[in-house]
């Protein structure tokens, strides 16, 4: 079977072992008990840290590597899909909300949180949907009143990765009640802030291991040094951000995909019936021939994506595209997977009935495919 072009180079695939090594050594031992917690060691994020494995991007000033080149990025989410490893939310905070604090924040504020980012001291969440607001971010209740030198919080949100173990939480809020989408802000809520509670830890359909919450704000006083950008300019800033979000969850999905089809191919050559490999009937054939032309095709995709992300030219539309594209195919993909595996498909045991139950999530978070399709179409006129 011919890969797709590989756009990493020597450097990228000596890092590969690096987080493979990891990820052998410091995560799949603990992932059985991790689900059964509902979340994973602070220790692992430290060795994370101390691995060098989070937030690259950021400048080495502090405590970061300083490299920007979203291919790093792409070789962990690749490796932990291969490890199984739907517990850690290594790549929500370094690809989605860390960039935030990075791009955003002002001297002081990156002092004083992207070193303990960095080195997984701290650990981030981004509270964007609420009980009664999902992909409509228009449609928030949560409200910051301006105090002076303070904002009053009040709020709830709900299905926030990283939502248990958070020691900071960008919240997204209406600081102008009157003014759409130009009244939302950004605040970073801190652990320990008296008003700031944690609810469930959710129980979920998969990635049991991955801590996701709810979070209640009553009354919170959250410090304007607290602030992340403009008041007022939150909206735009998601707007901005939210283009490399989709890209990463394409990413998780074509390694998903790639995972899916190695794995029935191994099955399909192993497994008999009828006094032959199941792969050598048609049925079987013809669909492992589908499977690995649409892994190819979304290789490609996902390939050209982050190259134009690294050069900076992903506009919403593109990440749109391949956010709902690659992680529809990885629910077919995955659910051919467990077909044609019979029985053992469906046993927890097997990979692939935990890929199944992890993986479902990919076309409903970071927007659903329902949302994507719109973007796309408004962006086409129509």
């Amino acid at each position: 079977m011919p890969d797709a072009p590989s756009i990493l180079d020597q450097e990228h695939e000596d890092f590969r072992q690096t987080v493979r090594s990891f990820l052998e050594k410091e995560v799949v031992p603990h992932h059985a008990q991790w689900e059964q917690d509902g979340q994973v060691s602070r220790e692992v994020w430290r060795a994370a840290g101390e691995q060098g494995l989070l937030c690259f991007d950021v400048d080495e000033q502090y405590g970061g590597a300083g490299v920007q080149d979203f291919r790093y990025n792409m070789v962990v989410a690749e490796e932990m899909c291969r490890a199984g490893a739907s517990g850690p939310g290594f790549p929500v905070h370094t690809d989605i909300i860390v960039p935030y604090i990075s791009q955003l924040g002002t001297e002081e504020q990156k002092q004083r949180w992207l070193p303990g980012l960095v080195s997984g001291e701290l650990i981030s969440a981004i509270a964007m949907t609420e009980p009664g607001a999902g992909s409509d971010l228009q449609g928030i209740r949560t409200s910051a009143v301006d105090k002076g030198d303070h904002y009053v919080l009040n709020g709830a949100k709900t299905f926030i990765s990283n939502g248990i173990l958070s020691d900071l939480v960008i919240v997204v809020c209406r600081t102008d009640p009157d003014a759409g989408h130009q009244g939302i802000s950004l605040l970073v809520v801190e652990r320990g802030m008296a008003g700031f509670e944690r609810g469930r830890n959710l129980d979920k359909v998969g990635m049991k291991a991955q801590d996701t919450a709810e979070l209640f704000f009553d009354d919170v006083v959250v410090p304007k040094e607290n602030l992340l950008g403009e008041e007022g300019s939150g909206f735009i800033s998601l707007m901005m951000n939210l283009p490399q979000e989709r890209i990463s969850i394409a990413v998780m999905a074509v390694a998903a995909v790639e995972q899916m089809l190695q794995l029935s191919l191994e099955y399909a050559k192993g497994r008999e019936a009828f006094g032959k490999p199941i792969g050598s009937f048609q049925h079987n054939r013809f669909l492992l021939a589908e499977m690995a032309t649409e892994a190819h095709i979304a290789r490609v995709f996902v390939n050209d994506c982050v190259q134009r992300l690294n050069a900076g030219q992903v506009d919403t539309s593109l990440a749109s595209m391949a956010k709902w594209w690659t992680t529809e195919l990885q629910k077919k993909i995955t659910d051919q997977a467990v077909q044609l595996h019979g029985g053992y498909g469906y046993m927890l045991e097997y990979p692939v009935a935990k890929a199944f139950l992890d993986g479902r999530i990919q076309t409903i978070y970071g927007g659903t495919t329902e949302i994507q399709k719109e973007i796309i179409g408004r962006s086409l006129g129509v």
